[in-house]
């Protein structure tokens, strides 16, 4: 079913997964249009944003941001047209990003997290990927924690994705060699033949940790966390003194229901972190850079345009196959930005 002028689809955490989602942990419901109250506006949702950190609100554990409650809707950024508004500074028929929309075609917004965008802007699903969180989490991530130097190695994990492929693509721009890390051998070709690493590997291949040590001869001065698993246990003996670790996801273990196999790998991180003088630390983009996101608009708007960063998007069809693109996100079926076309 399209979205329509006066039904309000929503798709609601249905049941807390126990390992990997599956289509009975969602629900959709159709509901009667909300009316914005003084404050508030009206918000159609046209494309909406999948990514890994939603499997973390799915869950009751203790973390940065509160758990969705079963029954509720299911968090997303996405972009969106103002239908109605009695909020200053926003009008019917704005173009906006905003960040608290979730998985349904309208949203109620205060204005909190919601920003406007170029009504004439070429490709409005940008505002998700490139230029939105996971393009941001990158910039920042790399250049705030990791510092990077020309000449130096920086190593990314899921190199084709939203996040990994920024990190790659202004690593170059910095003078770095890149290696990158992806699964399959057509997301690697991608990410030498397109993004313009140095280097690319297979992370589905026994030879990882071989493959690694040899395209990193010199060792790794910067490796981007936003994997973990098998991936980190081969970085971590190739880092070099005084490298720098910028964790952002764990996307290897979101589903993990216990610690993975093997000895305990803390003792020897520890140990790492401290003879080798590591600087390792985790952030959360807008909780600790909030603030510089128009200073990176106006750093990656203009890179975008001028083909220096690339962009690629996997693009799912209809709110209905969320839950279903979903699943295959955190299976590593993407390939690029993952967006929900929701509505012309």
């Amino acid at each position: 079913m399209p979205q329509t002028a006066d039904i309000n689809r929503q798709i609601l955490l249905a049941s807390r997964p126990v390992g990997a989602p599956t289509l009975n942990d969602f629900k959709l419901v159709e509901s009667p249009l909300p009316k914005p109250g003084p404050g508030q506006m009206l918000l159609r949702n046209i494309w909406m944003s999948l990514d890994p950190y939603m499997r973390g609100r799915m869950s009751d554990a203790k973390s940065y941001a509160d758990p969705v409650a079963v029954g509720g809707v299911m968090p997303c950024g996405a972009v969106s047209r103002v239908q109605e508004s009695n909020l200053d500074g926003f009008a019917a028929g704005d173009l906006v990003m905003c960040y608290t929309a979730g998985w349904q075609d309208y949203s109620l917004s205060d204005g909190s997290m919601v920003f406007k965008l170029d009504p004439n802007m070429a490709e409005p699903s940008q505002a998700l990927g490139v230029l939105g969180m996971p393009g941001f989490t990158g910039y920042m991530g790399l250049l705030d924690i990791g510092q990077p130097k020309p000449g130096e190695t920086v190593v990314v994990a899921a190199a084709t994705g939203p996040v990994g492929s920024v990190v790659g693509q202004v690593a170059r721009l910095k003078g770095c060699r890149v290696v990158g890390i992806a699964g399959g051998p057509d997301k690697c070709a991608y990410a030498v033949d397109e993004l313009g690493f140095d280097v690319c590997l297979d992370h589905k291949l026994d030879s990882l940790a071989d493959d690694l040590a040899n395209a990193c001869p010199d060792g790794i001065d910067v490796y981007f966390e936003n994997v973990g698993g098998k991936v980190f246990d081969a970085v971590m003996p190739l880092l070099n003194p005084h490298s720098r670790v910028p964790v952002c996801g764990l996307i290897a273990q979101y589903n993990a229901t216990g610690l993975p196999d093997g000895p305990d790998r803390l003792p020897q991180l520890m140990r790492l972190l401290l003879s080798q003088r590591i600087r390792m630390q985790a952030f959360i983009i807008f909780d600790n850079y909030g603030p510089h996101y128009p200073e990176f608009l106006q750093t990656m708007t203009p890179w975008v345009a001028e083909g220096k960063v690339k962009v690629k998007e996997h693009r799912v069809e209809g709110l209905e196959n969320a839950p279903q693109a979903f699943i295959g996100l955190l299976e590593g079926q993407n390939f690029g930005k993952m967006v929900v076309k929701i509505a012309d």
